[in-house]
């Protein structure tokens, strides 16, 4: 299903497709991509967990509010799936907890770096999130991350420090674009 489209872009739901699967696990079995996110099943160790991860996207989906969600990011052209687009609540220092802060963030297979993918992505995803009724939202980037923050400030986003008030108290690069 279609959530939004830009001008080179479709973002989309992933799906347990073959070819989905396939571009979760080149994409999160990468060293380099799992290295700034902070999650411990990160990087995969084989391509069985792609469909695991893909169905706890669709879980975590699920608990959001309508019009949010962790979605795959496919050139129009050719199909291609070059990446994962967010836009949902974030989670708490107690992460099991959502909390009313919006995230936006991204995640691209590294032969697709600088391309623009990933600003073009997200800046539908703020346009998404701030039609669907948010105030502010907010992206978080590891510190270090010096590309994920160049994004941050491409799409209009103003950094306002580092915060330790999500994923867990993780010490997190925040950037933020209000109304």
């Amino acid at each position: 299903m279609t959530i939004y489209e830009t001008e080179r872009l479709v973002v989309r739901d992933w799906t347990e497709d073959a070819a989905d699967l396939a571009r979760v696990w080149e994409i999160y079995s990468r060293p380099e991509v799992a290295h700034f996110l902070s999650a411990p099943d990160l990087p995969l160790r084989g391509p069985g967990q792609a469909a695991e991860l893909v169905r706890r996207w669709h879980a975590r989906n699920r608990r959001f509010p309508a019009g949010y969600g962790i979605w795959a990011v496919q050139r129009r052209d050719d199909g291609e799936v070059v990446g994962t687009v967010m836009l949902k609540p974030l989670p708490g220092v107690d992460e099991s907890e959502l909390t009313g802060d919006i995230e936006v963030g991204w995640h691209l297979h590294p032969d697709r770096w600088g391309h623009g993918y990933a600003t073009e992505a997200a800046r539908g995803a703020l346009a998404r999130g701030f039609a669907n009724g948010a105030e502010e939202i907010y992206a978080v980037v590891a510190p270090g991350n010096q590309a994920s923050m160049a994004v941050a400030r491409r799409i209009g986003m103003t950094p306002i420090g580092r915060r330790t008030s999500w994923y867990g108290g993780a010490e997190l690069e925040t950037f933020r674009s209000g109304r």
